[in-house]
């Protein structure tokens, strides 16, 4: 199975956003904008070519406010890992949403001898569990 079809999103299109961040960081956390969104127009962009677009905006559906995703990192202390991990984590969103359906399963139906061999094998453990009872008087 062929993998998504490969795009870049230019630095242009992504809209970087910086706040404060909550948890450890003692009082640097009450000073450094460390907590990042990382937002792109996934319905907009140029970049995006239409066969995943249309995938990708399926898939993300839940998470789309005006066909825009955003992804918040704030896990790091810096500012800089933070950055990147909120790249990553689009960049993994992106791929796993661009990614083709799998093929469709074609069903099918046990053969006889596995029919068979399943009511046999319900069969001896019903004589079992029979034999494990209390003798009838």
């Amino acid at each position: 199975m062929p993998g998504p079809e490969p795009f870049v999103i230019p630095d242009r299109e992504l809209r970087w956003r910086f706040s404060r961040s909550s948890g450890p960081g003692g009082q640097g956390v009450n000073t450094t904008d460390s907590r990042v969104e990382l937002s792109v127009d996934l319905a907009r962009s140029p970049s995006i070519p239409d066969t995943p677009r249309e995938r990708i905006l399926r898939r993300l559906a839940t998470r789309l406010v005006d066909g825009v995703l955003t992804v918040v990192a704030a896990e790091h202390r810096s500012q800089l890992r933070n950055r990147d991990a909120a790249r990553d984590r689009l960049a993994a969103l992106l791929t796993a949403a661009a990614r083709p359906d799998p093929p469709t399963r074609r069903p099918t139906r046990p053969s006889k001898r596995v029919h068979r061999r399943r009511l046999d094998e319900k069969s001896r453990r019903g004589e079992l569990k029979r034999l494990r009872r209390r003798p009838e008087d």
